[in-house]
């Protein structure tokens, strides 16, 4: 009975029509959606183990996230609230100003470094990182993740089943696309692909 009454939330009228409005946002991420909605059970003065038993989560998750809650009361928002503690980890190597110099001495021609190189490589895009003070020290694997994590994604295979995308293939290459899609019908019905009978 003890541990109900810690863990009873009080909530004032704006705070529960923000949860309300973060429990049904069709764009609010998964897990804050039921962090919001145990408050909302908290506030409305179900249990824990009712609480979890009509979210489907384990109890201690439910505690969890009241004792949170009672313990943020100085933070202003509520999805701050109710998001994910930093993690412990590293502190970042490089910064966002280091890495976007260091791409951006990628797109240097390397003859304007004075380099005798057409290209630049990862060994030699560090060096001269190094040499122009951008950092301290980069190893060539720690460049090609940089210039890696810069690229843009490849397009997704539905873009190119738009029709839009479809009309910028030459129509050569559509039919031999067809023709592909047409032998695998024919190999379905038992044919052999190389046009041989059995």
């Amino acid at each position: 009975m003890a541990l109900r009454s810690t863990l009873s939330v009080t909530l004032s009228r704006e705070q529960k029509t923000a949860l309300e409005r973060l429990r049904r946002a069709h764009r609010t991420p998964q897990r804050l959606a039921l962090r919001a909605w145990i408050i909302l059970l908290a506030a409305a003065g179900k249990g824990v183990r009712a609480t979890a038993r009509m979210i489907g989560v384990e109890a201690k998750t439910v505690r969890f996230w009241r004792r949170r809650w009672l313990a943020g009361k100085d933070e202003g928002s509520i999805a701050g609230r109710l998001a994910d503690a930093p993690r412990s980890g590293a502190p970042a190597t490089f910064t966002a100003e280091q890495v976007c110099a260091i791409v951006a001495l990628a797109c240097e021609p390397p003859s304007a470094c004075g380099r005798p190189i057409t290209h630049w490589s990862q060994n030699e895009l560090a060096r001269e990182a190094v040499k122009r003070g951008l950092v301290a020290s980069i190893s060539q694997r720690s460049v090609g993740r940089m210039l890696k994590s810069g690229r843009p994604p490849a397009a997704p295979r539905t873009a190119l089943a738009h029709p839009q995308a479809r009309s910028c293939v030459p129509s050569q290459v559509r039919r031999d696309l067809r023709g592909l899609s047409s032998g695998r019908r024919h190999l379905s019905r038992g044919a052999d692909p190389h046009g041989v009978d059995r």
